[in-house]
Formats: structure tokens, C-alpha cells, sequence
């Protein structure tokens, strides 16, 4: 059952395979009304009638659509991890840069074609009160960064290297932000610079 995320918004994770089935048509319906309506317009009962399903299945799953938006950003997360993990297994280990050039370019896919990543990604992009450091949704992303990275560098995941991660995510994100806003599917010099940025400062750690 690789489709079920591995999230805590679910109020009870699926068992049979019939479960998962139905809640990956419920996070693949939220996810094409979000690209259709929004955040805002977004609603448990039009997403339990895109999928399919009653609206008491959304329930079973989910108490509200925060609950069910950040679950669909999860299962992108996991996702994207997977993606990374199939591109770095052909990149020799020594070449970081290749490493790292596949980590950009599998976001940037995913931007361009998968419904609902714009809105949400890897986490709801909406306010949501305080939040604390540790609660940025960039923090996930730099979790399996350097879990998957430094294994594959055959580096030690020190807290100097996830601080290096942190700033280059944290960068990364927000000259893409950038290229997005510019062009609907990403600025190409703006991306272009992007990979600049990230070279020239990873490389003080890396080279």
C-alpha cells in the first residue's frame, strides 16, 4: 500500500488495500480541485464527489480539509524523496553536483506536472498561527535531504551539514518561488540561477 502517506493527519490509516484504494482516489481528487478552485473554495464534500466516494469515507480519513491538504503535501514529500532516491542511485557518489542537480530537477518536474504540487507542495501553504522554526515546512524537506544526500555522498549528517541543507533549501525555495511567479512553468534563467546559487555555496562544504 505505497500510495497511503506517511502522515498524522490521517484520523485512522487504511488496512485492506480496498481502503488505500479509495483514500489515494480521495488525495488524487483533492489534489485536481486545488489546481481547479483553490485552497479556499476547497471543500470535503466536493472532494468526497470528484473521488467518488461518500463523504462519510473523507470523514473516516480526515476531520477537515487541512487535515486532507496536508496529507496530499506528504504523500508528495514521499514521493519526491522516492524520485531523488532512483536519480542519486545513477550519479556517481563523488559528483555532488549531479546529486544535487537531481534533487532541483525532480522538484521542478514535479511543479510542472503534478496536480496540486503548486498549491501546497510539500506542506498547506496558508497562515496557520505561530509556528515555531522546527514547523516549517521546509524542515520536512530538509529531513529527507539529509537522510538521502549525505548516505549517498557518503557523508556524515552532522548538525553543520543540516544547517548547510537548511540554507540551501531555504534559497533554493525561494529563487524558485520566484521562477514560478515569473513563468507558470518556471523561468528558465531564473531556474538556471537557481543551480548557479546552489553550486557556488554548496561547494565551500562539499568540495
Amino acid at each position: 500500500m505505497g500510495c497511503v502517506p506517511s502522515t498524522n493527519s490521517l484520523r485512522r490509516a487504511p488496512v485492506q488495500q480496498r481502503s488505500a484504494d479509495r483514500l489515494a482516489r480521495i488525495l488524487d481528487a483533492c489534489a485536481q480541485l486545488l489546481d481547479e478552485i483553490g485552497y479556499e473554495q476547497l471543500s470535503t464534500r466536493a472532494v468526497a464527489a470528484r473521488a467518488g466516494v461518500p463523504i462519510g469515507s473523507v470523514y473516516r480519513f480526515f476531520g477537515n480539509k487541512r487535515a486532507m491538504a496536508d496529507a496530499l503535501a506528504q504523500r508528495n514529500l514521499d514521493r519526491y524523496a522516492e524520485r531523488i532516491s532512483a536519480r542519486i542511485a545513477t550519479v556517481p557518489a563523488e559528483d555532488w553536483r549531479g546529486a544535487v542537480d537531481a534533487v532541483l530537477d525532480e522538484y521542478i518536474a514535479m511543479k510542472r506536472t503534478v496536480p496540486g504540487f503548486r498549491l501546497v507542495d510539500f506542506g498547506v501553504q496558508i497562515p496557520v498561527g505561530d509556528r515555531t522554526a522546527e514547523d516549517d515546512i521546509n524542515y520536512r524537506v530538509i529531513d529527507r535531504l539529509t537522510d538521502l544526500l549525505p548516505a549517498h555522498l557518503g557523508l556524515t549528517p552532522d548538525p553543520a551539514l543540516r544547517r548547510t541543507v537548511l540554507v540551501a533549501v531555504e534559497a533554493a525555495d525561494a529563487l524558485l518561488q520566484l521562477a514560478f511567479r515569473a513563468d507558470p512553468a518556471g523561468d528558465p534563467d531564473l531556474i538556471t540561477e537557481t543551480r548557479v546559487v546552489l553550486h557556488a555555496y554548496l561547494a565551500r562544504t562539499l568540495d
